[in-house]
């Protein structure tokens, strides 16, 4: 959680901590997008088959797309404070610039701010254009 906090000024909004430690579920807002997170190492939810993608051998199940005001500045807080960069900041063929980090637990997530709405006709050149 302070790691999301630090990187990607994210704010916390609820939060469920587990009996031994840990949180069981907790809930974050970062832009106008609001995410459910929790400790995939907890007891309460091995049942149910949740894992970090650090144990994955480098994998991950999951992509997590935000939109942000200013993806540029959210990128250098993030890299300040550890995230790994993927993709640094880049203006992109569909119309938004966008940035790729990875967390300390494996999660990969996309920041985007838009830059232009374009039509799906218009993406589909761009896409072909873009090859």
């Amino acid at each position: 959680m302070d790691f999301y906090q630090r990187a990607f000024g994210a704010r916390e909004d609820f939060r469920i901590e587990a009996p031994g430690g840990g949180i069981l579920h907790a809930e974050i807002s970062i832009g106008r997008s609001t995410l459910m997170l929790g400790d995939a190492s907890l007891g309460a939810v091995e049942a149910a088959a949740f894992t970090a993608p650090t144990s994955l051998s480098g994998g991950t199940t999951v992509t997590l797309h935000v939109f942000v005001p200013d993806v540029d500045r959210l990128a250098e807080r993030a890299e300040a404070v550890g995230a790994e960069i993927v993709q640094p900041p880049k203006d992109m063929f569909h119309g938004d610039r966008t940035v790729v980090r990875k967390d300390p637990s494996g999660r990969i997530w996309v920041f985007l701010t838009l830059l232009e709405d374009i039509s799906q006709d218009e993406l589909r050149h761009r896409l072909a254009a873009a090859g």
